[in-house]
């Protein structure tokens, strides 16, 4: 309980301290459209107030908000609408709750493709891919027929980098170039057990790539990552790096929500 809180007061603290200077910024820009969808949910909720501060798309930047919610959702989304109008953000001009993907990807600039089933105990990533598959062939048709054609599109939803190829053959008008895969957090969880490992700081360590497919099979690659300009594979010990560091990357997802009893929200 002491860690969620911890957790709520920083991202209240963050936002605090994004709209302080937000409001220092005088601005004529015109909105950027942005949908999110599953925006009623763990990501979501905690995302959107930093989309609503400027964190995404610049202090000096208004945005609309055009959030999408499963049927059922739709009153939980009431909530975090109430949310965002108490947090007085002066740049949120609009916020849309919807159930209807036209409405939702109406000519958005961006589109945060956060929603999609959840994985559970006991489940890989592969299996997620059925019911999955079919929730971005309907939004990447959305997204096709609605949204603007130079919309930039990030999908969370996993498996991630599946999704986002799902979504993008289904949306031949939008440039191919324009659909990103949210893998980072792959990227982030090697280099804080790097840091953790090395005893080093997390900004030390570069030149670090993580290669295939968000799941279990993802290499996470240390042959040319560095820490303070020095190779990291040479402080790192080798049975450790193959029988520890690699795995814990792998299975860094299902290890969390071992402990959870759901899967990571905020990372």
């Amino acid at each position: 309980l002491s860690v969620c809180v911890c957790v709520c007061v920083a991202a209240r603290m963050i936002g605090f301290v994004a709209r302080t200077l937000s409001r220092s910024f005088a601005t004529k820009k015109a909105p950027m459209k942005v949908a999110v969808t599953g925006a009623a949910g763990n990501i979501g909720y905690a995302i959107l107030p930093r989309i609503a501060s400027g964190q995404l798309l610049g202090l000096d930047q208004p945005v609309e908000l055009q959030l999408l919610e499963r049927t059922e959702g739709l009153k939980a989304l009431k909530g975090v609408e109430m949310e965002l109008q108490d947090g007085a953000f002066p740049l949120l001009k609009k916020i849309t709750c919807t159930d209807d993907v036209e409405t939702a990807f109406g000519d958005v600039d961006y589109a945060l493709l956060i929603g999609s089933k959840p994985r559970g105990p006991g489940m890989e990533r592969a299996d997620l891919l059925k019911d999955n598959g079919k929730i971005f062939v309907g939004q990447g048709r959305a997204l096709n027929s609605f949204a603007k054609r130079t919309v930039k599109v990030v999908v969370v939803g996993n498996p991630a980098n599946t999704n986002c190829l799902v979504a993008a053959m289904n949306a031949p008008n939008p440039d191919p170039r324009n659909f990103s895969a949210l893998t980072r957090l792959d990227h982030n969880r090697a280099l804080a057990q790097i840091a953790l490992k090395t005893g080093c700081s997390v900004d030390a360590v570069t030149d670090f790539a993580i290669w295939g497919n968000h799941s279990p099979t993802m290499y996470p690659d240390v042959t040319h990552a560095k820490i303070n300009g020095k190779r990291a594979a040479d402080m790192l010990d080798k049975e450790c790096l193959v029988k520890s560091f690699i795995l814990t990357i792998q299975q860094r997802g299902k290890a969390i929500i071992d402990a959870r009893d759901s899967s990571s929200a905020f990372s």
